[in-house]
């Protein structure tokens, strides 16, 4: 009898299983079909936006005039040929290329220069795409489905964006084609001559390019090297017969191009020669210094390069050959830079959260000023100043780049995420995989972000005005009027007889005046350094959130300029914190003139102090110290006031920001998390357990209903 039970039940669960299986594979199906449709969908957006900004800077550079654009090109081209063709290329020190270069510009005529402006400028951009696209398809192997199809539009995307192919695209010059010679010579051409050639022609045009050819005898390409030699050799040697005057003064008398374009310690000169120039050594010790350097620089680059190939990361020794190349040369202006934007192909950091660190770094330092990623302190100008060589001596010299053999290569230690908090609503949240981690993010990631956003946060206000106060001042005090106007109908306009009393009291006043200037930065990244250091899941909701916040207050500063009470000259407003200003100056002295003075709606002074307070009270678990948290709002919003920098209605807008800050993060990432224990990770047995218990659990109600 228990047999045949036992036997009547089986097909029953075999079919139970079967089922669940089913639905597990349809789900998983489902899945592969909705990523692939959105891996498309992004393919799509990115080309589009490369697109976009190769158009953009064809648009930058043909709207300009055309005696302020091509500046080196122009130089190059005249009547005859090549500017001073009767004299020498370099009487003016303005043409920096080789002899060779010079030789083959000799074709170009008056007539040719009359094409220039478009030719150039779309021939330019072409070859930046071949750059992207030999790139993408020299990432080592293997390569995911998703890399495969976003690496080509983020290598372009990224290249318009460098400095140097801006920097080449504004003045005309020729920087971008040595780079995709050596690309096509190392990947893409087959035939050792051919390469060889391609490779020797990159350079004749950028003579550094040479340390390729000690890359290529290393890894077994000894034919490839031999005819990258030769083609060097019988380029610099015709140029020679040519133009034997032009060849003297480019490799005697300049020393393989030093001091020509501008001088040697110029900040566009990125090299170790330029470096101790500008660190104050000269004479015979500078040179002594720079050759040692170089060469220790050129033998630890190019082997750590050999390394790179023969474990199959060939575009990453490039990469590095390329970067010891920048230092090593006398001059490497900023047009010829290119070569440490492929760096990114070298992966560093065991843990998946650092692996972010190397290439946000080398993108921040190859597309902005350096004056955004460093603070305007004399302390750190050396490392402002060369922030594009010392990235490229990193990658050539110290970065620890992870070998393919390496188990984190391809399996970086993954994040810890919390367990996902239930809401209300059933699409929140509406950006699922920015999930909850646990662990805290790299901390040299987050201070460079950081500083980033700031200065980025600072050009936004100053340029709601047109870049300056004055551009601004009759529409911001308009709108104080309004504001003015709006808050004597609320019979809430209080702000000069709080300034006026707070003046009469000193230490009141004393108290009001450190109470603005001090706390505004130091709470909330105080309030940040202690939720990275004790609840890093709460410090990534609280960061998202005040990025939110801040990001709302800029539209506002855009949108709606604000003249503050102590800028309304009517009013007899006294400025406590900044002085008398001086109203018959545009600028109303020195201090208005290193940022937006009319950035007051909504004010971010009462908005960061507002979240600093509601997320210490949520976060603190002793009362005293959620209730001093609330306080802090409450001193500011009235420090705002009785220092006549803001109106009572700025601090409303403050509130405003910060309640749509946390809004949009509730939003985007669903409720911060409620727990520091990990969320089980999802696997296909997983899901099929969760269907089969579902399936079991839909049959066991079924039967109760029955």
């Amino acid at each position: 009898m228990a047999n045949a039970e036992h036997g009547e039940r089986r097909p029953a669960q075999v079919c139970g299983a079967t089922a669940a299986g089913t639905v597990v594979d349809t789900a998983v199906d489902t899945a592969v079909d909705t990523a692939r449709v959105r891996l498309r969908a992004a393919r799509l957006v990115l080309w589009l936006v490369a697109a976009v900004l190769a158009v953009r800077q064809m648009a930058v550079v043909l709207a300009t005039p055309s005696g302020e654009r091509l500046t080196d090109l122009e130089t190059w081209v005249g009547d005859n040929g090549v500017l001073h063709v009767n004299g020498s290329l370099y009487d003016s020190s303005r043409f920096t290329g080789t002899p060779f270069g010079g030789l083959v510009l000799k074709p170009l005529t008056r007539a040719a220069e009359q094409a220039l402006g478009w030719g150039w400028t779309f021939g330019s951009l072409l070859l930046v795409v071949a750059i992207g696209l030999v790139a993408a398809r020299a990432l080592p192997r293997p390569v995911g489905r998703r890399t495969a199809l976003l690496a080509a539009p983020v290598a372009i995307s990224l290249l318009m964006l460098s400095l140097p192919v801006r920097n080449a695209l504004w003045l005309g010059q020729t920087s971008i084609l040595p780079v995709l010679l050596v690309l096509l010579g190392c990947f893409v051409v087959r035939d050792w001559r051919a390469a060889g050639v391609l490779i020797g022609l990159a350079a004749a045009l950028q003579p550094t390019v040479l340390l390729f050819a000690a890359l290529l005898w290393c890894t077994g390409r000894r034919r490839v090297a031999v005819a990258t030699g030769a083609t060097f050799a019988g380029g610099t040697l015709l140029a020679w017969a040519a133009m034997p005057h032009d060849s003297a003064m480019y490799w005697v008398h300049h020393v393989a191009g030093a001091g020509l374009g501008a001088d040697a310690d110029a900040l566009a000169n990125q090299s170790l020669h330029g470096a101790l120039l500008r660190l104050g050594l000269s004479g015979p010790l500078e040179i002594g210094l720079f050759l040692t350097l170089g060469a220790a620089v050129a033998v630890l680059g190019v082997r750590r390069a050999v390394r790179y190939a023969r474990d199959g990361q060939m575009l990453l020794a490039v990469a590095v050959t390329g970067c010891a190349a920048i230092a090593v040369s006398p001059t490497t202006w900023q047009h010829q830079l290119l070569w440490a934007l492929p760096a990114l192909a070298g992966r560093v950091g065991k843990r998946a959260s650092d692996r972010y660190v190397w290439p946000v770094t080398v993108i921040l330092v190859m597309t902005l000023p350096a004056s955004m990623l460093l603070p305007n302190m004399e302390a750190l100008y050396p490392l402002r100043d060369n922030a594009i060589l010392l990235t490229a001596l990193a990658a050539a010299t110290v970065v620890p780049f992870l070998p393919r053999t390496s188990p984190y290569y391809a399996a970086p230690i993954p994040a810890r995420y919390a367990a996902p908090v239930p809401t209300r609503w059933k699409h929140v949240p509406l950006l699922p995989f920015l999930r909850r981690v646990l662990t805290r993010p790299n901390l040299l990631l987050e201070l460079l972000l950081l500083r980033v956003t700031y200065a980025a946060y600072q050009q936004v206000r100053l340029a709601a005005t047109g870049g300056t106060n004055s551009g601004g001042r009759a529409r911001a005090e308009a709108h104080g009027q309004q504001i003015l106007d709006l808050e004597r109908a609320l019979h809430i306009d209080i702000e000069h007889a709080v300034n006026h009393w707070v003046v009469g009291v000193g230490r009141l006043r004393g108290f009001f005046d450190f109470y603005y200037t001090s706390f505004h930065f130091v709470v909330p990244l105080t309030v940040l350094a202690l939720l990275y250091w004790r609840r890093p899941v709460d410090y990534r909701w609280a960061r998202a959130t005040l990025g939110f916040t801040t990001l709302l207050a800029l539209i506002g500063f855009w949108l709606y300029p604000l003249a503050p009470p102590r800028l309304m000259p009517a009013l007899g407003i006294i400025d406590t914190v900044h002085g008398v200003q001086d109203f018959s100056q545009p600028e109303y002295g020195t201090l208005t003139a290193l940022t937006n003075q009319y950035a007051a709606m909504p004010s971010l002074h009462f908005g960061w102090s507002l979240w600093c307070g509601l997320v210490i009270a949520l976060v603190a678990r002793q009362w005293w110290l959620k209730s001093l948290g609330l306080l802090h709002p409450l001193f500011t919003a009235s420090a705002i006031v009785a220092t006549g920098n803001h109106w009572i209605l700025d601090a409303v807008g403050g509130g405003v920001v910060v309640a749509a800050g946390f809004g949009l993060s509730y939003l985007l990432m669903g409720p911060r998390a409620r727990s520091t224990t990990s969320a089980p990770t999802p696997t296909r047995h997983n899901v099929g357990e969760e269907a089969r218990a579902l399936s079991g659990g839909r049959r066991g109600a079924d039967q109760g209903r029955i």
